[in-house]
C-alpha cells in the first residue's frame, strides 16, 4: 500500500519567528503512529530550512525545499544546490511548481535536470506536472501531462522504492478558489499511473506517490484522498493555517485507521 503524503508548499510566506511557529504548531498538533502510512512533510523558504529541520530532528515531521539549482557548484549567484539541501536536512524538493514555470520560464529540460541532482543527492523531487485552463477546454490535457512527464523524467530510472513523487496541479484550480472535482482528480492521477507503467512498468508506477496539487482544503481532503490513485496533497494556502492543515493531515490519518 503507498503512504499518504500531505505536504505544505509555503511559497514566498511568513516571517522567521512565525516559520517556526507554524513548525513546531505541527509538531505539536499531532501524533504520529508509525504504523500508519502516512508521511507529513512542509516545505518552508529555504531561508527557514535549516532552523526549522533542527526544530523537526526528534519529530516525525519531514522536511523538504521549494526549489533547487540545476548546477552543482560554482559562480551562480543566489542559487542553491541539491548538496546544500542536503546539508541542511532536506528529504524532499519541490520542482517544476506552476509558479516556477509560469513566472521564471522553467522548461520540462530545466526541471528534469534538477531531478537529477535531487537524487544524485537522495533528496525525493516532488516533479509537479499540469493543464492551464484554456488546455483542459481545448481537451487537451492528457496530451499536456504526458509531454510534461516525457521531459522531465527523461533519463530517470526509477525502482522500488520509487526516487519521485508526482503532483498534479490543474493549473486552473490553484488559488482561484476552483478545485477539480474528485472525478477529474482521480481521471487525471490514473493517467499519470498508466504513462508511469508505459514508461517503467506496472510494478514501479504503482509504488509512486501522486499528490494532488490544487487547491485542497479542509472541506474537500476527504473527498480527494479518498480517491484510489491520489496518494496526498501538494498544499498551499491552507498549509499556513496549523489548524487548516492539522484538519487535511488528521483526515489522512482517518482513511488508513
Amino acid at each position: 500500500m503507498r503512504e499518504f503524503l500531505i505536504a505544505g508548499n509555503w511559497k514566498m510566506n511568513l516571517n522567521p519567528d512565525e516559520a517556526l511557529e507554524l513548525t513546531q504548531a505541527i509538531i505539536d498538533g499531532y501524533e504520529m503512529d508509525q504504523e500508519l502510512p502516512v508521511q507529513v512533510l512542509i516545505c518552508p523558504p529555504s531561508v527557514f530550512l535549516a532552523e526549522a529541520a533542527d526544530i523537526a530532528y526528534d519529530s516525525e515531521l519531514w522536511i523538504g525545499a521549494q526549489n533547487v539549482s540545476q548546477y552543482p557548484n560554482g559562480a551562480y549567484t543566489g542559487e542553491i544546490s541539491a548538496a546544500m539541501l542536503a546539508g541542511w536536512g532536506a528529504e524532499y524538493c519541490i520542482v517544476g511548481h506552476s509558479e516556477r514555470r509560469q513566472y521564471f520560464g522553467e522548461s520540462d529540460s530545466l526541471i528534469n535536470q534538477k531531478s537529477k541532482a535531487l537524487i544524485e543527492h537522495h533528496i525525493r523531487p516532488i516533479i509537479c506536472v499540469g493543464e492551464t485552463l484554456e488546455e483542459r477546454k481545448a481537451g487537451r490535457q492528457n496530451e499536456v501531462v504526458s509531454a510534461q512527464l516525457s521531459g522531465c523524467l527523461q533519463g530517470i530510472t526509477l525502482g522500488i522504492p520509487s526516487e519521485i513523487v508526482i503532483a498534479y496541479e490543474p493549473v486552473w484550480a490553484i488559488g482561484t478558489g476552483e478545485t477539480a472535482s474528485p472525478e477529474q482528480a482521480q481521471e487525471m492521477h490514473a493517467f499519470i499511473r498508466a504513462e508511469l507503467a508505459k514508461r517503467y512498468d506496472p510494478e514501479v508506477s504503482e509504488e509512486v506517490q501522486i499528490l494532488y496539487g490544487g487547491s485542497m482544503k479542509p472541506d474537500n481532503a476527504r473527498e480527494l484522498l479518498s480517491c484510489p490513485d491520489v496518494d496526498g496533497g501538494l498544499i498551499g494556502g491552507a498549509s499556513l493555517k496549523a489548524d487548516q492543515f492539522l484538519s487535511i493531515v488528521n483526515t489522512a490519518f482517518g482513511l488508513v485507521s
